[in-house]
Parts: C-alpha cells; sequence; structure tokens
C-alpha cells in the first residue's frame, strides 16, 4: 500500500503528463506582418482626405470621386473570404506573397494612373491585393505563435485595425499637403517590395495540408464573392441614390438571394468554403459579430469627424489629421492595456468594458454643437471611443482565434477580415445616412449619428457579455491550435 502510494503521489503525475512548453519564436515574422497589414489598413482611409486634390487632377466629377475608395472596398470585403480559404489550400506564405505583389504593383500603377478609370481600376488591384494579403499574414500569426506568445501577437495585430485606420487620416493630410496625393498610393511601393523579401527570408514554408489539397470550392467562392460585392456596393451607393430606391433595394436583394444561394451550395459541396459547422465555434462567431460593429463604429467616427473638422470648423486637410493623431496614440496605448488585462480578466470582461467606453464616448459626442471647440468638445469623446477601441479589438482578436484549427486558420481569418471591411463600409453608410437625413443641418445630424453609435456600442457590450467565451491568453490549453 505504501508504495503504490509512492508511484502515485501528486507530483508525479504532472511530471510524467505535462506537455512541452512551446518554444518560443522570434519576434520579427510578427513585426513583418504587422508593417505589412498596417501598409493595408492605412489604404483603406488614407485617400479620404486626398479625394479633393484628385478630383482638381485627374477632373473627376464629385459623385464620381466614392469610387477611389469603393473600388477598394468593394474588392477586399468581397474576396477576403476566398483569400482566407485559399491560404489554407494553397498554402499561407505562398498567398501572402501573391498579395504582397498585387498590392504593391496596384500601388504602383494607382499612383502613376493618368485618369480617372485607370485609377478606379488599380484601386480595385489593391483591393484584391488586400484580400489575398490579410487573411494569409494572421493565420501565418496563428499558426506561428502559441501561449503567451500568441496573445500578445495576437494583441498587438487587433490594435493596427484601429491605429492604421486613425493614421491614415494623418498620413494622407501630411502626403497630400507635403508631396501630392500620388505619393498616398506610391509610398507603399518601397514598403511593399521589402515586405516581399524579407518574408522570403523570415517567413517559414507552409504547405497545406494533405487533407484541404484540392478542396477549394469555387461555386461557393464565386456565390459568396458575388454576395459581398453586390451588398457593399448597394450600400456604398444608398447615400447618393436613397436607402429606398429601387436601386438600392434591388441590389440588397440579389446580394441576400446569391448569399442565400451560397448557403445552399456549402450543404452540398465535399469541401465547402464555410463549412456549415464553422457557425457552431461560438468563440468565433462572437469575435466576427463583435468586429463588424466596432469597426463600423469606429470608422464611422473618423467619417463624420473628417467632415465636422474640415466642414464645420473649416480646418485645413493636415489639421484634420493631425487633430486624429491622439486617437490613435490611445488606440495603441488601449491595446497595450489589454495585453496586461487579458490573462488576469479574459476576453469576455476586456471587450464588454471596451465596448462601455466606446458608448460613453459617443454619448460625449452626442451633445457636441456647431459652437463646440476641438479641446472640450471633440477631444474627449473621441480619446474615450480610442480607448474603448484599444481593448476590443485584441480581445475579439484572440476570442475569434482561441478554438481554430490550423486548417481553419486562413479560413477564420477571412472571415475576421471581411467583418472589419463590411463593418467599416456599414458604419459609413449608416452614419452618412443619419448625418444628412436629419433635419436642421450637419451639426444635428452629427448628434444624432453618435447617439446611434452610443446605442449600438451598448447593445453590442450586452452580447458581448453573453455571448463572448472568457478566454483567458495564459491558458495554454484554450489559445492552442487544434
Amino acid at each position: 500500500m505504501h508504495k503504490t502510494r509512492r508511484t502515485t503521489r501528486p507530483e508525479a503525475v504532472p511530471a510524467r503528463d505535462a506537455a512541452p512548453a512551446p518554444r518560443r519564436r522570434p519576434w520579427s515574422v510578427l513585426i513583418l506582418l504587422s508593417v505589412a497589414q498596417f501598409m493595408v489598413i492605412l489604404d483603406a482611409t488614407v485617400v479620404n482626405v486626398a479625394l479633393p486634390s484628385i478630383g482638381r487632377s485627374l477632373h473627376v466629377a464629385a459623385g464620381d470621386l466614392q469610387w477611389v475608395v469603393t473600388a477598394y472596398v468593394l474588392l477586399s470585403g468581397g474576396l477576403v473570404l476566398l483569400g482566407g480559404r485559399a491560404a489554407d489550400v494553397a498554402g499561407r506564405r505562398r498567398m501572402l506573397l501573391a498579395g504582397l505583389s498585387v498590392f504593391t504593383a496596384a500601388s504602383l500603377a494607382s499612383g502613376l494612373a493618368p485618369a480617372a478609370g485607370a485609377l478606379f481600376a488599380a484601386r480595385a488591384g489593391q483591393g484584391l491585393g488586400a484580400a489575398l494579403l490579410t487573411p494569409a499574414a494572421l493565420s501565418i500569426i496563428t499558426t506561428t505563435y502559441s501561449g503567451a506568445q500568441r496573445a500578445a501577437a495576437l494583441s498587438a495585430w487587433g490594435a493596427i485595425g484601429g491605429a492604421g485606420a486613425g493614421a491614415g487620416v494623418l498620413v494622407g493630410g501630411m502626403l497630400t499637403t507635403w508631396l501630392g496625393w500620388r505619393s498616398v498610393f506610391l509610398i507603399n511601393v518601397p514598403v511593399g517590395v521589402v515586405a516581399g523579401l524579407l518574408s522570403l527570408r523570415l517567413v517559414p514554408r507552409s504547405g497545406a495540408p494533405a487533407r484541404t489539397r484540392r478542396a477549394l470550392d469555387l461555386p461557393g467562392a464565386v456565390l459568396a464573392t458575388a454576395g459581398l460585392v453586390t451588398g457593399v456596393y448597394a450600400l456604398s451607393g444608398a447615400r447618393a441614390h436613397g436607402w429606398g430606391s429601387a436601386r438600392t433595394l434591388l441590389l440588397l436583394a440579389v446580394a441576400a438571394a446569391l448569399l442565400a444561394a451560397f448557403a445552399v451550395v456549402e450543404r452540398s459541396v465535399q469541401g465547402p468554403l464555410l463549412p456549415p459547422g464553422t457557425w457552431r465555434t461560438r468563440s468565433l462567431v462572437a469575435g466576427v459579430v463583435v468586429m463588424l460593429g466596432a469597426t463600423g463604429i469606429l470608422v464611422g467616427t473618423f467619417f463624420l469627424n473628417s467632415l465636422y473638422l474640415q466642414d464645420v470648423q473649416h480646418a485645413s486637410a493636415l489639421r484634420a489629421g493631425l487633430e486624429f493623431l491622439p486617437v490613435t496614440v490611445v488606440i495603441g496605448a488601449g491595446a497595450h492595456l489589454a495585453s496586461r488585462l487579458l490573462p488576469r480578466a479574459g476576453t469576455r470582461v476586456v471587450a464588454v468594458a471596451g465596448l462601455a467606453l466606446m458608448a460613453g464616448g459617443a454619448l460625449l459626442l452626442s451633445v457636441v454643437s456647431a459652437r463646440s471647440g476641438y479641446l472640450t468638445g471633440l477631444l474627449p469623446g473621441l480619446l474615450i471611443i480610442g480607448a474603448g477601441t484599444g481593448l476590443v479589438f485584441p480581445a475579439v482578436s484572440i476570442t475569434a482565434m482561441s478554438d481554430v484549427a490550423a486548417d481553419r486558420a486562413g479560413l477564420a481569418s477571412g472571415l475576421m477580415t471581411t467583418a472589419h471591411e463590411i463593418g467599416a463600409a456599414l458604419g459609413v453608410a449608416v452614419f452618412s445616412v443619419v448625418a444628412i437625413a436629419v433635419g436642421g443641418g450637419f451639426a444635428a445630424g452629427y448628434r444624432h449619428g453618435f447617439t446611434v453609435a452610443a446605442g449600438l456600442a451598448a447593445g453590442l457590450a450586452l452580447l458581448a457579455a453573453a455571448a463572448i467565451p472568457g478566454v483567458r491568453p495564459a491558458d495554454g490549453a484554450r489559445l492552442a491550435v487544434h
């Protein structure tokens, strides 16, 4: 009996059964991919303050200028799900390099565009490159790092989405004022070339698992892409044509029909693009929904305040960009705080706290009037929204990827990026409709827009409290790729 106790003593069990500690990976891969992703996110907003200069230079009618932004969003949002699945099937590094190559070449074409049509086509090419690059990069991070390292990496990645959107307004204003609008695109070329060369050296080869080869669901890819592109196209034109117009309603109906057909196809093909079981992964679904809503609030905030600063306070493009700089800094600080809080409090608590802050900041902005100044009127609410964003994005990034198998990492990354892009389109569309449709001028519409934002953030906080699992990054079992 005494011998039995000795052989089964508690201290002997962990020594025999404990899994080996994960090997630490160098941060060079994360830094490289973060720079590439920052470039992609930046390009979604960097052109906003350059639009007037582009219109004058290329003689683009005011009603057509939206296509400089829309062409990019249509392709990046519509094709990213296919890009994520392609990373699983064809190999993550291969798709990363393909995305970098396409994005860099399209950036060069955008900067050298001689006419409006050429610029629109080149911007669509940038969107295609972004759709290939982003999910591949995120899935590389997810499968390269593990345990606490993965938590830190995903926290940094989550912060890039918010910081890139904010920095785009600043960088766009500076480049347009000092070097002209073409520099907004040409600056990507050396960054993309260097990132591609370093990727060949630093990113390990990653062949697709044998069971996923030849599993790319082309019918599903076509239907999903067509449905998302049609939906984004309808939303992007709703401001000009009206939400109740025949054009908008017909396009939304077509988008719904295409996505319904996609759902039917996914149940019948052998290797579906989006397996039905994906929606049973609660952590991924909750992360996608919160990412969509939080991105809509953040991008809508930049949209409304860009108009407020330039149209109401008559700020220049450079001044407007500089006045967004504190928001970018606070987003980074919030993400750093999130990395400290997540191992102790878990993703649910941090996400709810961040969304509550976003709601509070939006409420402060909802009382801004035409006579409000920047320091006492706009800045407090912007800073609080920025701090909340810094908490939310890392928390939902970790939540979404916490239960994803290695051969589905690209798909999950594509879903998160789709939520980010579609959320941005929805945020601008909804906020612009509220700001323009409400009587009393833009200042009144501005206030109502942030009342809507506060309600949306509060609703997302309730959803997060109920649906987001309490993942703690220090818990290696929960963050391990199965």
